[in-house]
C-alpha cells in the first residue's frame, strides 16, 4: 500500500478512535459530572454510578488505544504535545486517578461525609479531562508555541497558564457542555423517577449552552483575528518524513479554507447543529433514545468540524510555521504504518464487537429496588 494512502488512512483511524472515546467515555465522565446535582440521596447517586458501572473501564480502552495509536502513528506529534503540554496532561492523569479509586471506595463505608467526598472526587475526575481536552483543541487553532531545529528536536516556549486563553477556554466550555449533555442523556435513558427528570432538565441547559458557545466559537474563527495556516509548496505524500521541508503561510483566515475547497466538509458543522437540536427535542419531549442519539451525532459533528478545519495540520506552531506538524510529515515509517494497519484491521472490529456485546448484555434501567437489594454487590 502506498505511503500516501496509509497516511490518510491513519488520519481517519485516529479520528475514529477519538470519536469512539468521546462517545463512550464521554457519557460516563459527563454522567459523573452531573451526578451530585441530579442525585439528591445516596440511593439516587448510587443509581447514577451503577448506570455506568459495567462500562466505564471498558470505555477507557478507547482512550488508551487512541493514545497508543498517536504514539505509534504520529510519534512527533506525541513527543511535542506531551512534552509541551506536560502539566495539562499531568492534570488530566491525576484527575483520571480519582475515577477507579472513587468507584471502588465510595460505598465501602456507610458514612455520609465519606460518600459525599468521593462523589465530588468522581465529579472532578470527569470534569477536568473534559475541560482540558476542549482547551487543548482550542489551542490547536491558535498554534502551539514550539519550534523544531535541524535535528528535529522540539523546543517549547509556552506555559500551562498560557493555554488558558479566552478562545481556548470557550472551546473548553463547548467540550464541557457537549459531554455533560451526553451524560445527561445517558442518565435519562438508564435511571428512573427523580434522577431521570433532573437529568432531562439539566440536559436541556447543557445542550442550549453548547449551541450558543459552539456558534460563538465558529463566529470568532470566521470573523475574528485568528489566522490559520496553509501549505503553499507541493506535497509528495510518499516522501520521507521531513517536517521542515514544506512552506507554510498564514493565508487561511479562521481555518476556513477547507470548507470552501471541499464543500462536503460543511456537513460536519451541520451535523453538530442537527444533533444538538435533536437532543434538545429529546430532552423536551422526554424521549431518552432521541436525546442520546442527538448528543452522539452532536459529538461526531463537533469533532469532525475541528478535524476538517485543521486538515492536514495536526499540531500547528505559533512560533515557526514551517515547524507545524501535518499528517504528511509527522507520521511513522511506511513499515510501521503498514504493520499497525494490519493490527488495526484485526483488533478494532474486536473492540467494537465486544463493546456492543457488553452493552446489549448489561442493558436496562437501574431501579431503586436494585440498589436496595445489592448494598454490597453494587458500587
Amino acid at each position: 500500500m502506498e505511503y500516501e494512502l496509509l497516511r490518510v488512512i491513519w488520519w481517519v483511524l485516529i479520528g475514529v478512535l477519538l470519536i469512539g472515546f468521546a462517545l463512550t467515555d464521554g457519557f460516563d465522565m459527563g454522567a459523573m459530572v452531573v451526578m451530585p446535582f441530579v442525585g439528591k440521596t445516596d440511593q439516587q447517586r448510587r443509581a447514577c454510578i451503577n448506570s455506568i458501572a459495567p462500562h466505564w473501564d471498558g470505555n477507557q480502552v478507547w482512550f488508551i488505544t487512541a493514545g497508543g495509536a498517536l504514539f505509534a502513528a504520529w510519534p512527533l506529534v506525541y513527543a511535542v504535545a506531551f512534552s509541551g503540554m506536560y502539566w495539562a496532561l499531568l492534570l488530566v492523569l491525576f484527575a483520571l486517578f480519582l475515577r477507579p479509586v472513587g468507584f471502588d471506595y465510595r460505598s465501602k463505608l456507610d458514612n455520609t461525609r465519606w460518600r459525599t467526598a468521593w462523589d465530588w472526587a468522581l465529579c472532578i475526575g470527569g470534569a477536568v479531562p473534559i475541560l482540558v481536552f476542549g482547551v487543548a483543541f482550542g489551542n490547536l487553532f491558535l498554534g502551539v508555541p514550539f519550534q523544531l531545529d535541524e535535528l528535529m528536536r522540539s523546543t517549547y516556549h509556552g506555559s500551562f497558564w498560557a493555554l488558558l486563553n479566552p478562545f481556548a477556554l470557550l472551546c473548553g466550555i463547548v467540550s464541557f457542555a457537549m459531554l455533560c449533555a451526553h451524560g445527561c442523556s445517558w442518565l435519562q435513558m438508564r435511571t428512573e423517577k427523580e434522577v431521570e427528570l433532573r437529568s432531562q432538565n439539566l440536559g436541556k441547559i447543557f445542550t442550549a449552552v453548547y449551541l450558543l458557545v459552539f456558534s460563538v466559537v465558529g463566529l470568532w474563527l470566521a470573523f475574528g483575528n485568528i489566522e490559520g495556516y496553509a501549505i503553499t509548496s507541493a506535497i509528495d505524500g510518499n516522501a520521507p518524513i521531513n517536517p521542515l521541508g514544506k512552506v507554510v503561510a498564514a493565508s487561511n483566515h479562521g481555518w476556513m479554507n477547507n470548507y470552501s475547497t471541499y464543500p462536503a466538509f460543511m456537513l460536519a458543522p451541520v451535523l453538530a447543529y442537527v444533533g444538538a437540536l435533536l437532543a434538545l427535542l429529546g430532552f423536551i419531549k422526554s424521549k431518552s433514545g432521541v436525546s442520546f442519539l442527538g448528543t452522539s451525532i452532536m459529538i461526531i459533528g463537533t469533532i469532525l468540524t475541528a478535524g476538517f478545519a485543521l486538515f492536514p495540520f495536526l499540531l500547528p506552531s505559533s512560533l515557526d510555521m514551517a515547524s507545524s506538524l501535518t499528517m504528511w510529515d509527522a507520521t511513522a515509517s511506511h513499515l510501521t504504518l503498514t504493520v499497525m494497519f494490519v493490527v488495526a484491521c484485526i483488533f478494532v472490529p474486536l473492540i467494537l464487537i465486544y463493546t456492543l456485546w457488553s452493552y446489549v448484555k448489561m442493558w436496562g434501567r437501574i431501579h431503586s429496588h436494585d440498589i436496595d437489594a445489592n448494598p454490597h454487590g453494587l458500587y
